[in-house]
């Protein structure tokens, strides 16, 4: 596919589309309102074949990072990172990875650091000999130079994914997270902490759940004081079916400090997604999907608070939908000053798939609202990210939403974090009028623009919103 105009007032640079200030230079536009498009910028690489999945903005909010992965031309499937002036969309570097044994390499998380130099990506790489291996790549953030790469390869030289990335506050350090093979244990937990610098292995800890089986880490967080690393996802319970399985860790020396479990009112597959902490550090919450009952379809929404210090769980929180199905969140975020928590997912509706966001009360776990979207197609609407804007007034969500002639659309919609109600709404239909689906969103600490990425057809498609 081209990277035509997606809109009125858009001009091209360097291939691609940025908001212009009129057309024909006959007057200026007007000033954008709230959830209008700023620009629309895309990725195709070199065999027009790529998938999207994590996107960051720099803290002084100049540049926009996004990772996937991307067909290359002889070299199989790649790490592909792009950077983009936050302001225009244009396009200032792209560069790619690709593994020892030139086959499969995808990206799934970026981070930036805390002062804004240096990039990080880590994901799945297949080795030469070792099959799948985490490969975690530092980038300069101003010229897409590779600092350096290295590889895990877990102690049973086989599958091995990481999920997950993020940088100590003070810049020092990194810690990876995700899943590997052990020789005995199945499927483990395995976090890795490296100097940032240099990339140096600092430790490597590994969890494997009580029911010695699949421990597979989703997601993971570091406290505000740099303390405490804490990852989530699900564990192997000693009884039939997964739990919650959180683990905190020292984050100088890798110590696990506690690991909680949190099993539903059914025995099933309860599985964490994702994690955040509290601006303060003092509270840890994780969500997820958690069987409700004997149903083999009934899951709800869970999402649970612990203290950050000793892993004792504070509150959980269960949002059924409206019909017993599968509902699962994806994303949790906590708001600025630290009073209220956010979710969002899918969340089955009485037609299809909607996406449903919660807030909760961050101290006690009580409901503040709840509310859903269900796109104009009716059918399968389900959001992946979750973000409050800089001062905290607004929540933003995002994912994929089927439109009535459009296939599937980003959708992504502003919430008034008080109170649920809609502020703003906008979608996004690429030009092939295919599949497009938002899989990661973050806000600008400095301007509140709102960036999402994801997968337009075969392409990395990028959005700038007015807040």
């Amino acid at each position: 596919m081209r990277g035509r105009l997606v809109c009125g007032l858009v001009a091209a640079v360097a291939g691609v589309a940025v908001s212009a200030a009129g057309v024909g230079g006959a007057r200026a536009s007007p000033s954008p309102g709230p959830g209008s498009q700023l620009w629309v910028a895309r990725y195709h690489g070199p065999s027009n074949t790529g998938a999207a999945s994590s996107v960051a903005v720099s803290p002084g909010g100049r540049r926009v990072f996004v990772t996937g992965v991307s067909q290359g031309s002889t070299s199989g499937l790649d790490y592909a990172t792009v950077a983009y002036n936050a302001a225009t969309g244009a396009r200032l570097w792209v560069t790619r990875y690709n593994g020892p044994a030139n086959g499969y390499d995808t990206a799934s998380s970026v981070a930036v650091s805390p002062g804004g130099g240096m990039l990080f990506v880590t994901g799945v790489s297949q080795g030469s000999t070792s099959g799948l291996d985490y490969a975690t790549v530092a980038y300069n953030a101003a010229t897409g130079a590779r600092l350096w790469v290295t590889r895990y390869n877990g102690p049973g030289n086989g599958e091995d994914g990481a999920k997950s990335v993020a940088v100590s506050p003070g810049g020092g350090m990194l810690f990876v997270t995700g899943y590997s093979q052990g020789t005995t244990s199945g499927l483990d937990y395995a976090t890795v902490a490296y100097n940032a610098a240099t990339g140096a292995r600092l430790w490597v800890t590994r969890y494997n759940g009580p029911g010695n089986g699949r421990d597979f880490a989703h997601a993971l967080a570091v406290s505000p004081g740099g303390g405490t690393v804490f990852v989530t996802g699900q564990g192997k319970a000693a009884a039939p079916g997964d739990d919650y399985a959180t683990v905190a860790y020292n984050a100088a020396t890798g110590a696990q400090r506690w690991a909680a479990l949190y099993h539903g009112p059914a025995t099933g597959q309860d599985a964490a997604f994702s994690v955040a902490v509290s601006p303060g550090g003092g509270a840890v919450y994780v969500t997820g999907a958690s069987k409700a009952t004997a149903s083999v379809l009934d899951y709800e929404y869970a999402t649970v608070a612990y203290n950050a210090a000793t892993g004792a769980q504070r509150w959980a929180a269960r949002t059924p939908g409206p019909v017993p199905a599968y509902d699962a969140a994806s994303s949790v975020a906590v708001s600025p000053g630290g009073g209220a928590v956010y979710v969002t997912g899918q969340s089955h509706g009485r037609v299809g798939l909607d996406y449903a966001t919660a807030a909760y009360n961050a101290a006690t776990g009580a409901q503040l609202w709840v509310t859903r979207y269900n796109g104009p197609g009716g059918r399968s609407d389900a959001a992946t990210s979750v973000a409050a804007s800089p001062g905290g007034g607004t929540v933003y969500v995002t994912g994929q939403s089927q439109g009535t002639t459009t296939n599937l659309d980003y959708a992504t919609v502003a919430y008034n974090a008080a109170t649920g109600a809609r502020l703003w709404l906008t979608r996004y239909n690429g030009p092939a009028n295919t599949y497009d689906a938002a899989s990661s969103l973050a806000v600008c600490p400095t301007t509140g623009t709102v960036y999402v990425t994801g997968t337009e057809g075969d392409a990395y498609a990028t959005v700038a919103y007015h807040p």
